[in-house]
């Protein structure tokens, strides 16, 4: 069983990336499960407050999600031709403290796709988040692109994708994504029994 998380990398209530993380997930294959996530409840990172209370337990939870998960997938908006915000916050204090990088991320599949009301899809924040997950030592998937431009035209008001070539793009990367995750598990199974 291939079970994933998906971090939807806005705050809004009707964002598209969350629209997106939705739609992911119910386009599962068989044998897979892909649990939505959102970053609501996680502060600004602050040294000073770490070091006096701790990892607060809105991040504990995210991480232990993530930590127990066969893959990752990053939802991630494109804010100013960059990573977005609050989701590279929530990202960096899941790596906090940093003896849990390695548990939480080492050798990790993550994906990384997007959608926006633009017409030049992710593509920019898509390649701004490969050296921190080449950072974290997670294993990114190239094996297929997904960038959702003019999202505004592709979901309507209920989420759903009303778009065939959209809805194309995101069943062949689901398929994807999940056969590269099943193959480094299984990678990695094989290291571990020889």
């Amino acid at each position: 069983m291939t079970h994933i998380v998906a971090i939807a990398g806005a705050l809004r209530a009707g964002s598209f990336n969350l629209r997106l993380a939705r739609a992911i997930a119910s386009r599962a294959p068989a044998g897979t499960t892909i649990d939505v996530a959102t970053l609501h409840g996680i502060p600004l990172y602050d040294g000073d407050e770490e070091a006096k209370s701790g990892v607060p337990a809105s991040v504990t939870a995210l991480k232990e999600k993530v930590a127990s998960a066969s893959a990752l997938l990053l939802v991630s908006p494109e804010y100013n031709s960059g990573i977005p915000g609050v989701m590279k916050n929530g990202i960096d204090w899941m790596s906090r403290p940093a003896a849990d990088i390695a548990r939480v991320f080492k050798g990790k599949p993550v994906g990384i796709v997007g959608a926006t009301p633009g017409p030049a899809g992710t593509r920019l924040a898509q390649t701004a988040w490969l050296p921190v997950v080449r950072t974290l030592g997670m294993a990114p998937f190239f094996g297929a692109a997904l960038y959702v431009d003019s999202a505004g035209k592709v979901f309507d008001e209920q989420g759903d994708v009303t778009d065939p070539k959209t809805e194309e793009r995101i069943r062949t990367y689901v398929e994807g994504f999940v056969a590269f995750a099943g193959a480094l598990a299984e990678r990695a199974s094989g290291a571990r029994t020889s």
